[in-house]
């Protein structure tokens, strides 16, 4: 899940365009937000002098345009915020860049920011106004925010993550999802895995289900064959490994009277359509294409789960194991947040010691606040914090930093397994849910029928 917000940066009155530039940047690079730059990245510009080099392009644009628009936005930025848990700062970084390079088609120079400091892990990439050439600007207009949007949640899918479901019909477009065309040797592969899922006895019977499918046969060295919407013939021994005559004959005498396939938890949906079993499944086909289910049942096969009981388990262990991964690192970055925090607190107590004891000793005097106004709130503000954190002794920076070097090597572990995991638990879920998918529609298939059945009889 990414949530998503384009703004347009303005220079501010009294300041020079490179001084907004550098206070932006600087802002989004800060350090102890981007655990020390480590998950800063750019494209066509040096990190480090970002600032510059966009201000740089702002004269080369006057020189060659000459142009001066008052109120000119000097750069935009993207705020790309990620639902916690769900996502590592090494992921939301590439996402970003990714967001970045084809919402402005590498048009413009940019630096994308992860910052980890929030509960929930976000992006703050900022591109030039200026493209690349220094001849143009950036267009913005009403729909470029939808826009947006709906190109992160398309990175998103790419990189399985959920995506935010708008809440009124009328704030989105509607998604059409269109299934991957086949290709005639698509098709004829799946056709021949549905033959030969049947109780073929012979390799003339198989040819004889060819022609019921519609396919001519041409005899020959080569068996080859071509349906009704083909130019040209293609041989069986094209097709790849296990599609060639020899393959077929083999497969059929090796498991006669028998379906070639030990898998037996998914029907083919294939043989399901040319059964004429109803529109259900033309609209499950229509959402899960072939392929999807193929890539389901080879995933299956492999890891060798032929009961659905124990797809479930093994599903719902991964998703718990997720999900404890993530309250685990949610627990570290929680107490990396609060070290940060108390060593700041900590920080500016001991500076400010002095001063709040010759506040004391003046009698809390006015006068002496209103001379060291500053210190006194500082001093205050950090005994607020340690009552709040429950600090009854002040521990040492040098004890905080090496707690918070520890939890931060401990987390990174942690983030190392929880990307492994979370794969295992994509797969595994979308396996089952398109198996869940299937069987639902072939459950409800079958009720049909039976109702159907049900009422010829008893209209009899």
């Amino acid at each position: 899940m990414a949530a998503t917000r384009l703004i347009a940066m303005h220079g501010n009155k009294g300041k020079t365009i490179a001084q907004c530039l550098k206070d932006r940047t600087d802002y989004a690079k800060n350090a102890d937000k981007t655990e020390n730059g480590q998950y800063v990245s750019s494209y066509a510009c040096n990190i480090d002098i970002v600032d510059k080099e966009f201000a740089a392009s702002k004269d080369e644009y006057f020189r060659n345009t000459r142009r001066i628009n008052p109120g000119d936005i000097i750069a935009y930025q993207i705020r790309q915020s990620f639902k916690p848990g769900e996502i590592t700062p090494e992921e939301a970084n590439q996402i970003g860049y990714e967001t970045a390079m084809r919402f402005t088609k590498g048009n413009h120079a940019f630096i994308v920011a992860t910052h980890t400091d929030k509960a929930h892990i976000h992006n703050h990439i900022i591109f030039n106004s200026t493209n690349l050439d220094c001849d143009r600007k950036f267009r913005d207009s009403w729909f470029i925010a939808l826009a947006l949007q709906r190109l992160s949640d398309l990175i998103c899918l790419e990189h399985c993550l959920s995506v935010i479901i708008p809440k009124k019909p009328h704030e989105r477009v509607k998604r059409t999802i269109y299934p991957d065309k086949q290709s005639h040797r698509d098709n004829i592969r799946n056709m021949i895995d549905d033959i030969l899922e049947r109780h073929i006895k012979d390799f003339d019977e198989f040819i004889k289900y060819l022609e019921t499918y519609g396919y001519e046969i041409k005899l020959g060295k080569n068996i080859a064959i071509r349906g009704k919407d083909q130019k040209r013939f293609v041989r069986l021994n094209s097709l790849g490994k296990g599609y060639s005559e020899a393959d077929i004959r083999q497969t059929i005498a090796g498991h006669p009277g028998e379906p070639n396939r030990n898998f037996d938890m998914l029907i083919d949906i294939n043989r399901k359509m040319a059964q004429g079993k109803g529109k259900g499944y033309e609209h499950w086909a229509k959402l899960f294409n072939l392929k999807q289910v193929s890539a389901a049942l080879v995933f299956l096969q492999d890891h060798n789960i032929r009961d659905y009981d124990e797809l479930e388990k093994i599903a719902s262990g991964n998703s718990d194991r997720f999900n404890q991964l993530s309250e685990e690192i949610k627990g570290k970055e929680k107490r990396l947040t609060e070290i940060a925090v108390l060593k700041t607190h900590i920080i500016n107590y001991v500076k400010t010691k002095e001063v709040y004891v010759s506040y004391r000793k003046a009698g809390y005097s006015k006068k002496f606040y209103e001379e060291h106004r500053e210190a006194i709130m500082l001093h205050k503000a950090a005994k607020n914090a340690f009552a709040e954190l429950n600090v009854t002794k002040i521990p040492k920076v040098k004890e905080l930093s090496a707690e918070y070097a520890g939890i931060l090597a401990e987390k990174k572990k942690l983030y190392g397994e929880y990307r492994s995991v979370k794969k295992d638990m994509m797969d595994y879920q979308i396996a089952k849910q398109n198996i869940d998918q299937f069987l639902k529609i072939d459950a409800e298939q079958k009720e049909q029928n039976r109702n159907k059945k049900k009422y010829k009889d008893t209209d009899r």
